[in-house]
């Protein structure tokens, strides 16, 4: 196929793969701002095109064929590299301008990176920052985010990682709550207290405790579930038991005596700790505004 009659299937391919990352027309025709009979069109007119068929299409879901399953891959390396040349013109200029999108925890971004936010806007006034604020898995290329922040000790595998600091997890509990209630010396002993936990999923409430080679799962209850980790802090503060904090969200209140640790020889194997990392795609280029982020953050968390 000579470039003439290959120029105008460019943008259907870009919706082809739209498609397959999106699930369905629907959810590709509104990220695309199209209709979805105008996804459909566009993707019967790439199937004539090559003589394929690319898509599998049922009442509640689409599949990819054989065939589509190898076209997906070549046009999602042509999306790659289209946006390879775009980095190319943006990471040559020395200028920090453009849009910049970051993804970060719910907590961490609320407590540690808000207040940075405002000093590095302040700082870079031509770069306009869009921040996604969730705890849920974020790709940077299929969720188009440019770095993402994460708290683990497993990185995404094929993904740039810059190290930026940790977070530990604390056993908490205010000091009346102790006094009436006692204080736990094991981590069995929980089971006789109050414990405020995620209840994100059924799972949350087993928590594990190891000590040297030792270890513990206890499977906690109380009067109190919540996934707010601030809540979370005001329900310990106001005597309702024993949560976990991570430990940028409990020091200030630790500082003040307002809550206090409990098996602090224990350490606690939850989720929301670990390395503090800065995630982003490979690339030859990394954009101007990327790195001045990347570099800002590394010096302030230092």
């Amino acid at each position: 196929m000579d470039t003439n009659h290959l120029m105008p299937l460019l943008p259907d391919m870009v919706v082809f793969v739209t498609v397959v990352e999106s699930g369905s027309f629907t959810a590709a025709s509104k990220k695309l701002g199209v209709t979805p009979s105008a996804v459909s069109r566009k993707i019967s007119r790439l199937e004539n095109a090559l003589s394929v068929k690319l898509l599998e299409r049922t009442t509640r879901k689409i599949a990819m064929s054989e065939s589509g399953q190898i076209v997906y891959r070549y046009c999602r390396q042509m999306i790659d590299s289209a946006k390879e040349a775009v980095q190319v013109s943006s990471s040559v200029s020395m200028k920090p301008v453009g849009n910049l999108r970051i993804s970060v925890p719910k907590a961490f971004g609320n407590q540690v990176l808000k207040p940075l936010v405002f000093s590095f806007l302040q700082k870079y006034p031509d770069i306009k920052l869009s921040v996604k604020v969730t705890d849920l898995l974020i790709d940077p290329i299929h969720d188009e985010v440019d770095i993402i922040f994460r708290l683990t000790d497993k990185p995404i595998e094929g993904l740039v990682s810059r190290i930026v600091g940790k977070v530990d997890l604390v056993l908490c509990a205010s000091p009346d709550y102790l006094k009436e209630n006692g204080v736990p010396e094991h981590p069995s002993e929980l089971i006789k207290h109050q414990c405020l936990y995620l209840g994100e999923v059924p799972s949350d409430n087993q928590w594990k405790f190891v000590l040297a080679d030792h270890e513990v799962s206890v499977n906690v209850d109380g009067r109190y579930v919540v996934n707010h980790t601030e809540m979370r802090l005001s329900g310990i503060k106001n005597g309702l038991g024993i949560g976990i904090l991570p430990d940028f969200s409990a020091s200030s209140s630790l500082n003040d005596g307002s809550i206090v640790r409990v098996l602090e020889n224990w350490t606690i194997k939850e989720n929301y700790q670990g390395l503090i990392t800065l995630q982003f795609a490979q690339s030859k280029y990394l954009p101007t505004k990327c790195r001045v982020f990347i570099d800002y953050i590394i010096e302030k968390m230092r």
